[in-house]
C-alpha cells in the first residue's frame, strides 16, 4: 500500500515490490499514483499466489480508510525490516497487478 502526497491510499500486488514502487515513483506506474507524487511504501504483505493476493486486495479496497490506516498502524508496531519498508508477516509469497484506491 502506497501513501500518496495527498495523503490517499493505493492499494495494489506485485511479483516485484521494489520494482513496482520505483516505477510508481517515477510516473510509470498508473495514472492514479502519477498525479499523486511523492509516493511512500507504507504496507506489505506476502501471499502463496497470485490469486490470493489480488483475493487479498481486493478486499483491502473494500474497507473504510480507518481500517487501512489500522492496519498500517499494527503493521509498523509488528515488523520493520532492514530496509525500512513495513512487513506484516503472513509467511506468503508477492503477485503483480495494482489497483487504484481513492480514499
Amino acid at each position: 500500500m502506497l501513501r500518496c502526497s495527498d495523503s490517499s491510499l493505493y492499494t495494489g500486488w506485485t511479483t516485484d515490490l521494489q520494482r513496482r514502487v520505483a516505477d510508481h515513483s517515477a510516473g510509470r506506474g498508473g495514472r492514479f499514483t502519477r498525479a499523486r507524487r511523492p509516493l511512500q511504501l507504507v504496507y506489505s504483505e506476502s501471499h502463496p499466489s497470485r490469486s490470493a493476493a489480488m483475493q487479498r486486495e481486493a478486499a483491502i479496497k473494500r474497507w473504510p480508510r480507518a481500517r487501512k490506516l489500522a492496519l498500517i498502524t499494527a503493521a509498523r508496531n509488528t515488523h520493520v525490516d532492514n530496509a525500512g519498508e513495513l512487513k506484516y508477516k503472513h509467511g506468503h509469497n508477492s503477485s503483480d497487478k495494482d489497483s487504484e484506491e481513492e480514499e
